[in-house]
């Protein structure tokens, strides 16, 4: 950790209260960051998500448009840029993206730290080629890249859930194809991320065997049943955990292996207590945007603001609609389930009181290793 405790502590208190007072006027903070749906095409068929279902007739928005919107001055604060998907190295001119990006760096994105991408690791050459590509370009503007690779078993159920013709195989190579990478390019971080169903309850200490073996960060969460993001509401009974399966989830979150300590005493609290308690900032300094253009300030939300290839994107954040939305966060139905380990991420530092509640509580080596193991410092400098 770069900052000294003390400093770190009085810039959360100051976090804190800001975050209250623009929570009380429903006013926008600065964009620290964004997700992007780059594409909602995709190869795979997943069990528990239906984005593949949009119709093909529903276009991407193009690269250059997210080009344009990310040179707005709205984004001189943001820290990280998550991309996701659908596949995103689907698109044919992601590396066109990726390093434009680079090059917007000198201007408006001189807070940018790290860009993400999530994929489902099966077009294993086409990732070595961009991922190769766009390395050096991000390695000189000072941007990790953090590629996070889906894995939701050790073997061959994972192909089962992913409905994909030797969809382990082709994850594993992969990462063994981004471990390479990382030998030669300190600025590549790699993570697994993982959706727990009731079909691989008894598969995450494995996954998480994998990951430590081979220096990877893991994202392990339950499914999550929602009209916004996944567009899966027709699924909630097949995905039902039993019992005996939230039983097994609370002891994996409980034990040392899971190393998102904040997530799994969320996820416990939770499954306990039957609603989830943690801080959150959608709207505030994150929010999503589909590929279709349309703008959610938070994912799980079906509540859209408007649509970037129409409005420009400050004027639909400043909107009395998304002022609204604002003062309401915390008090949707959504939020009482929201078992979404992103918005927490974001949250942690701009909410402030809890990660600073959090920091007197632990032990310091303890939160030292949260604080990395959540890549958090990026908001303190």
């Amino acid at each position: 950790m770069n900052s000294s405790p003390i400093k770190l502590a009085v810039r959360l208190l100051f976090n804190g209260l800001r975050f209250r007072c623009l929570k009380l006027t429903g006013k926008m903070g600065k964009p620290q960051a964004l997700s992007i749906e780059i594409t909602h095409r995709c190869i795979a068929r997943c069990v528990m998500c239906n984005i593949w279902k949009i119709p093909s007739d529903i276009k991407d928005i193009e690269v250059k448009k997210w080009l344009e919107v990310l040179s707005e001055d709205l984004f001189s604060d943001l820290r990280e840029l998550d991309i996701t998907g659908g596949e995103p190295f689907l698109v044919s001119d992601l590396p066109f993206f990726l390093l434009g990006i680079s090059k917007l760096k000198d201007r408006n994105l001189r807070n940018l730290k790290s860009i993400a991408i999530t994929t489902n690791g099966f077009l294993t050459l086409r990732i070595r080629e961009v991922v190769s590509e766009i390395l050096p370009g991000l390695r000189d503007k000072n941007i990790d890249l953090v590629v996070v690779c889906a894995m939701d078993a050790v073997g061959p159920l994972h192909e089962k859930i992913r409905n994909y013709k030797n969809a382990w195989p082709r994850v594993n190579d992969t990462v063994e194809e981004l471990i390479n990478l990382r030998e030669r390019f300190p600025n590549i971080i790699i993570g697994l991320k993982t959706t727990v169903l009731p079909m691989n309850v008894d598969e995450l200490k494995q996954i998480a065997h994998y990951a430590e073996a081979r220096g990877m960060f893991t994202i392990i969460s339950p499914c999550i049943i929602t009209k916004g993001r996944y567009l899966n509401e027709d699924r909630a009974a097949d995905l039902a955990f039993t019992p005996q399966q939230i039983k097994k989830m609370v002891n994996f979150y409980e034990s040392n292996m899971f190393k998102w300590s904040f997530h799994g005493r969320s996820l416990v609290g939770y499954y306990k207590k039957g609603f989830m308690r943690k801080p959150c900032s959608c709207g505030f300094n994150y929010f999503f945007i589909r590929s279709s253009g349309d703008v959610y300030p938070c994912p799980l939300v079906p509540i859209t603001l408007g649509n970037v290839a129409q409005i420009p994107l400050e004027q639909i954040l400043s909107s009395r609609e998304a002022s609204r939305f604002r003062r309401k966060v915390g008090h949707f139905p959504e939020c009482r389930r929201c078992t979404e380990p992103g918005l927490e991420r974001y949250a942690l530092a701009y909410e402030g009181f809890t990660y600073l509640s959090l920091m007197f509580k632990m032990r310091f080596g303890e939160f030292n290793q949260l604080h990395t193991h959540m890549g958090l410092e990026k908001y303190f400098d």
